[in-house]
Order: structure tokens, then sequence, then C-alpha cells
């Protein structure tokens, strides 16, 4: 799902629809119709409590069986910062040939507070920066979502669409990784141009561009792909928690090309701001270009450590 579901989840306004869905024999009563519609605030009927219901539409069976993938890895996964699947039932049988679709009902949990693109909005209309500590106490807690994902069994598994419109945040303003659409298997072999390319169109279709590691914007024809690819997300999302925007949005927004930008290797961190050079390193350290030489999600939670030990030290 793109940061447009997500953020419009929480802007509530009339009660424009009284739609009822049944899911395993729980009632949904609809609240809020997104404009998109593949996301709807739902109401338990019984307990009162508000869902986010995420509904896909299948127009095959190849498409049943990626819908509901998204559920098979998110059962995989046990972190408090992975968002997890409260409910789903997939409704029909998709048939290509006769036309017929399915459709997927997902129920997850609704975060009242938005996402961290969605405070991170707000706080730069007042230009108020999050405090260093701050900073690092949620960057910190999305690590270990991540680390969480990259540690799936039976094979590791990777985001590959981190960004700060798919991090909501929770009632403890604790970070939750949200919308596992776009996850998949992490540790790719890619041998020949067929599969380099193919690898290149997903990443095209299902990550977000200012945050696409630099290896999936040109894929080799003989390479490997692992879960360092969200190490690289990682880093666009610690530089937008301290200024406000991804490395890359500027360029995105100025319609120059954001490819030819993240494989310069050029990262500009502002001269003037109020975070340590420590978290400029730590940036740095996971905008490595080449995969190989970017560091696997231990290390990087190991420096968040030190660097959050160190902020208590001069507390």
């Amino acid at each position: 799902m793109n940061s447009f579901g997500w953020t419009l989840i929480m802007k509530r306004g009339c009660f424009c629809s009284k739609e009822q869905i049944n899911i395993n024999s729980t009632r949904y009563v609809v609240r809020e119709r997104l404009a998109q519609g593949l996301i709807d605030l739902a109401e338990n009927n019984i307990t009162r409590k508000l869902y986010a219901l995420k509904r896909i539409t299948c127009h095959s069976v190849d498409d049943q069986n990626i819908a509901l993938r998204e559920i098979e890895n998110c059962q995989r996964i046990d972190s408090e910062h992975v968002i997890k699947v409260v409910d789903f039932e997939l409704k029909g049988s998709a048939d290509i040939v006769i036309n017929a679709v399915s459709h997927l009902y997902i129920v997850l949990p609704y975060y009242k507070h938005g996402s961290l693109a969605d405070h991170l909005t707000m706080r730069a209309k007042k230009r108020d920066h999050m405090p260093e500590a701050q900073v690092m106490q949620i960057f910190l807690g999305i690590c270990e979502g991540v680390r969480a994902i990259h540690d799936a069994k039976p094979v590791p598994l990777a985001h590959r669409d981190l960004k700060t419109a798919n991090i909501c945040l929770n009632d403890s303003f604790e970070p939750i990784i949200v919308d596992l659409g776009s996850m998949t298997e992490a540790r790719l072999q890619i041998c020949g141009q067929t599969q380099a390319q193919r690898l290149q169109d997903e990443a095209e279709e299902r990550s977000s561009i200012v945050y696409r590691a630099p290896e999936l914007f040109s894929v080799k024809s003989y390479c490997t792909i692992d879960e360092r690819t969200d190490i690289w997300s990682l880093g666009c999302v610690l530089y937008a928690m301290c200024f406000f925007h991804c490395p890359f949005d500027p360029i995105y927004e100025k319609g120059d090309s954001v490819a030819l930008a993240v494989l310069s290797g050029n990262i500009n961190i502002p001269d003037e701001n109020i975070y340590s050079q420590d978290i400029h390193d730590l940036i740095r350290y996971m905008l490595r270009m080449d995969p190989m030489e970017r560091p696997f999600i231990y290390s990087v939670i190991e420096k968040c450590h030190d660097l959050i030990q160190k902020l208590d030290g001069r507390v």
C-alpha cells in the first residue's frame, strides 16, 4: 500500500457508509471509505473496536497467491514492531478465463496517531526537530522490527518498501512497520538478464523510488541481492527523521532523475542541524552504495545501542 492509503485512514470524516462485511462470522461496519478503495476504517459490530480493513481484488489465481503470501509472510514474523493480521477471509474464486474475481479481506490494527510520515510533516511545518534521543529510540524500534523480518524462518525476508509512510505509531508512540505487500524472500541469486529485468520491474512496481536501494535501479545480470536493500531504506528513514524528508525527495519533487541521484552516491547532510556527528555517521553507514559493504541489521542495532548509551551519558 502506498503512503496515500495509510495517511488517509487517519483522517476521519463524516460517516458516509454503513456497509457491513462479515469476516469469518465477525461483522464489521465500514466507518470511512478511502478514495482509493483499498483500506477502510471499520468497526467490530460487537466490541466497537476500530480496525483497518484492507481489501484486495484478485483477477487470477496468481493474484490470489500473491495476496495470500502477504498474510503468510506476516504470520512468520513475531515482533511488537511489525503489524499483525487480526483476521482475514478470501471470498469468491478468481478465474481469468470467465472474468471472475475474488476478494481478500484483511483485518489489521488501527493506529489513530497515523504514520511516522504524518508526524514528520506536522513537525516540519513548525521546523520542530525531534530531540536526538527520541529519534534514536524510535529508530531502534524500527530496526528491531526489521531484524524480525530478516530473521524469518525458514528463509530470511526483506520488506523492500521501508519508508516513513509505512511506519505507524501506536498509542505508546512505538513504531510499527506496516504494509507487508512488497515483502519477499530476501536472498536472490540473479542469473541472467531475464531474471535481472524481472527483479528490476518488481522493484519499480513495489518499492518507493526515493527509498529504493541503488542495486534495484539497475540490477546486474549476475549478482546476489539480499536483505541489505532494507538497510539502505533504513538510512533514508533515519535521514527523514532528522531532516523531515528523504535525501532524494528534493530530486523527485524537481522532476530530476532519482535513479541518477541515487547511483551518484552523493548524500547531502545539511551543514546546520542539531544532530551529532554520530548520527550523521550512522546515516552514511547505512547508505553505502555497494550492498556488499553495507551492514546487516545486527550491526546497525549495535551502533544504535552505542549511540543511545552515549546520549544517556551526556544527559
